[in-house]
């Protein structure tokens, strides 16, 4: 009996420390605004998604079916993120990119569904862009940004 009190008491002790109570480190960014500045800003979806980690619904993006040659800023920032050359489309009804311009983008992790996915931000401001998958083009990097179309503003080429 002494045995199963000890291993109740040792269990209760260290279920106590879990890491939900350890507080994340908070990453800041060269771009910082109010709550209420990037809702004057934004539009009520781009705020949904960039600042408070939503998704958008799928297909619903017109960047997604977007073949011009450009690039692909931050809507919130206006920071280049993604080169048109390396847009592709991934059937997911999300804007695919299988890489990005480097520096520009800050990573995190996501455990909003029950297990861990790679997160995608913008490095400059902190938005939300969406999610980075292996399951991307074999022949280039296997990888598989997949973007909120709302998150990104397109910029066409010079001609």
């Amino acid at each position: 009996m002494k045995k199963i009190i000890l291993l109740f008491v040792l269990s209760f002790a260290l279920s106590c420390n879990t890491s939900a109570q350890k507080k994340e480190k908070k990453t800041e960014f060269p771009i910082t605004k109010t709550d209420s500045e990037w809702k004057a800003q934004l539009s009520n979806e781009a705020y949904y998604v960039l600042r408070k980690e939503g998704t958008e619904r799928p297909f619903t993006s017109p960047l997604n079916k977007n073949y011009k040659k450009g690039v692909y800023h931050c809507t919130a920032c206006d920071t280049p993120l993604f080169k048109s050359e390396h847009k592709f489309d991934s059937g997911t009804g999300w804007p695919s990119f299988d890489r990005e311009i480097k520096g520009n983008i800050a990573y995190g992790t996501d455990n909003k569904l029950g297990y861990t996915r790679n997160e995608e931000h913008c490095a400059n401001c902190g938005g939300h862009l969406g999610h980075i998958f292996n399951d991307g083009p074999r022949a280039t990097t296997g990888k598989r940004h997949c973007i909120n179309g709302v998150a990104l503003k397109f910029v066409p080429a010079e001609k």
